[in-house]
């Protein structure tokens, strides 16, 4: 099985490609999707798709896993986010992918053991597990994560999702 998760932000998406066989996990690509402060949002949202649409033609992965949004203090921030969300799922619409919605403390247990781990135990928790040379970025992680979460949390959600 293979999952790209996405960790969307508008100035900063992170994603990661994991791949599992049996009990064994792999990473074949992260990194983020960057844009500029001085960028506009038509610009950014573009640039999300496109980058999400590339990984799916090149990976081909079975589901995408994303972050769920469960509210926010700012309106503004919570509409941008919305925006780039709703370029992820686009992306994911047109190739005809299932989404799978995780809690950030779902994902963090799943990946850390503790629902409220700190960033920096979560790159650390991913580059342990896929075995990575390097610790990534954290919005890489955080998409790493939300793969990981995913492929060790399938059964349940597919289950789940025909209810």
């Amino acid at each position: 099985m293979i999952v790209l998760g996405i960790d969307t932000s508008l100035r900063s998406t992170g994603y990661g490609v994991v791949e599992s066989a049996g009990s064994a996990l792999a990473a074949l690509d992260y990194g983020n999707i960057p844009n500029g402060r001085d960028t506009p949002v038509p610009e950014c949202l573009g640039r999300i798709y496109r980058k999400v649409s590339a990984l799916v033609e090149q990976w081909k992965p079975d589901a995408i896993s994303a972050e769920k949004v469960i509210y926010g203090k700012n309106a503004n921030t919570m509409l941008v986010l919305g925006e780039a969300r709703g370029a992820v799922l686009t992306a994911a619409a047109m190739a005809g992918l299932p989404v799978a919605e995780y809690e950030p403390r779902r994902v963090k247990m799943s990946v850390c053991g503790r629902g409220l781990a700190e960033k920096i135990q979560v790159q650390r928790m991913v580059k342990t597990l896929l075995k990575l040379g390097e610790t990534p970025q954290n919005d890489a992680a955080d998409a790493l994560a939300l793969a990981i979460c995913h492929i060790w949390n399938r059964n349940l959600w597919y289950n789940n999702s025909r209810l």
